[in-house]
């Protein structure tokens, strides 16, 4: 505890006014610095002072229990001023050496944390921007996606319109998003893994093979990878969903009651039905879809009309809208978007027909993925494989051009960062 004081009258060697301070606000590991001083030749008790700009600190009491923090002192007078001037800057210095390093290694701790939560923080935003995509583009493109399906599972050879309008009059116009909410279940997940698995694999790949930009070869391997991870994620809802749809799918009561369903009856490993030919065709689909997005996007940003954009946003950054931030512009980020979907789901539609077709077997009578796939081919030929195609591509191409698109404003809403 500090308190202002007055030096007393027969001590010439403090300047007016004080503060003292009681020894037991400091600590005792001060006082083993200090050496016995000589007897005094007076009988009054050892007093202690500093000067400091004027200014005199004295702490009050014999030297054994007590200490002090000084740039210069005086022992009543005498000519231990040099001697415990050294003294206390040698313990200042010790102590303050201590305490910087303790104080370095605070804020390394605190960057270190604040590095974690910031990018803790920015993992978070880009999954919900993947995420946030996908229910957008599933719930657009719903109606087309159940035409797929029944084209798939059903094995309908009705025409597209006749469908429709069986649809339309034996269910009303729900019909046609049957099952949209399981399908935003699977699919904002996988997207959001998907999405934000490409970015750090594409990432972590370039620096590791020390390139200042992604090669093509890089794109197409993130891409794989991050295919086959959000696969082995996002499986179990998505053949829940398929068994959902297909005939008698409606009395087992929902998710849960599929689940429960399928758990009972066949197992666990049940809901990982046709992981073989999924991991086979998301790998590829991954491949193409994320890298020639990425390919187009690329050579467009390098071009002059692309670098002047991107000059143009740096300068105007503050008066820009979420809009006009995105690098590519509305139009072309759809553009690119449907490219790579179309390009995705025709390179990769086979696989598609045989996993479908893996998911909705029983223990007691399943094949394989090539047995289902000659199968197949055996009954319908080998456009029975691309069975669907149509209505698949007339859902693919606004559905990956709305969730490219949504995914880009997004990442511009929420400030994404690219690492």
């Amino acid at each position: 505890m500090l308190h202002l004081i007055t030096p007393p009258e027969s001590s010439d060697s403090f300047l007016p006014g004080g503060l003292f301070l009681h020894g037991h606000t400091l600590p005792s590991s001060f006082t083993s610095y200090l050496p016995p001083p000589p007897p005094p030749s007076f009988s009054d008790p050892i007093k202690v002072s500093c000067v400091c700009r004027e200014r005199c600190l004295r702490v009050e009491g014999g030297v054994g229990g007590r200490a002090f923090l000084s740039l210069s002192l005086s022992l009543n007078g005498t000519g231990g001023d040099q001697r415990y001037g050294k003294e206390s800057g040698e313990i200042l210095g010790h102590h303050h050496k201590k305490v910087e390093d303790v104080d370095d290694g605070l804020s390394e701790e605190k960057e270190k944390v604040e590095i974690n939560g910031s990018g803790a923080v920015n993992m978070t935003k880009h999954l919900w921007a993947g995420a946030f995509a996908a229910m957008v583009s599933r719930t657009f493109v719903a109606p087309l996606e159940r035409l797929k399906l029944e084209y798939i599972v059903r094995g309908e050879q009705k025409n597209l319109f006749v469908l429709i309008q069986e649809i339309a009059t034996s269910q009303g116009l729900k019909g046609f998003w049957k099952g949209n909410f399981v399908n935003i279940l699977r699919t904002a997940p996988f997207k959001a893994i998907n999405f934000y698995a490409y970015d750090t694999y594409r990432n972590k790949l370039t620096r590791m093979l020390g390139n200042e930009e992604s090669t093509n070869l890089e794109r197409f391997v993130a891409g794989a990878a991050s295919g086959i991870t959000a696969t082995l994620l996002c499986l179990p809802m998505d053949t829940i969903r398929t068994v959902m749809v297909a005939p008698g799918g409606e009395a087992l009561g929902g998710v849960i009651g599929a689940f429960r369903h399928m758990i009972r009856t066949e197992g666990f490993f049940s809901l990982y039905k046709g992981l073989v030919p999924s991991i086979i065709s998301m790998a590829p689909s991954g491949a193409v879809y994320y890298g020639v997005y990425d390919i187009l996007k690329s050579a467009y940003l390098q071009s002059p009309e692309g670098r002047k954009r991107i000059q143009r946003m740096k300068e105007e950054a503050q008066d820009l809208n979420a809009l006009e931030q995105l690098e590519l512009g509305p139009i072309r980020t759809l553009l690119y978007g449907a490219i790579a979907g179309c390009c995705s789901e025709a390179a990769t539609y086979p696989f598609e027909v045989v996993r479908r077709q893996l998911q909705l077997q029983v223990r007691a009578t399943r094949l394989n993925a090539l047995a289902t796939c000659v199968k197949i081919v055996e009954q319908g030929g080998v456009p029975a494989l691309y069975a669907g195609l149509i209505p698949s591509l007339l859902q693919v191409l606004p559905s990956a051009a709305i969730s490219y698109f949504v995914y880009e404003f997004m990442k511009v809403v929420l400030k994404v960062e690219s690492r």
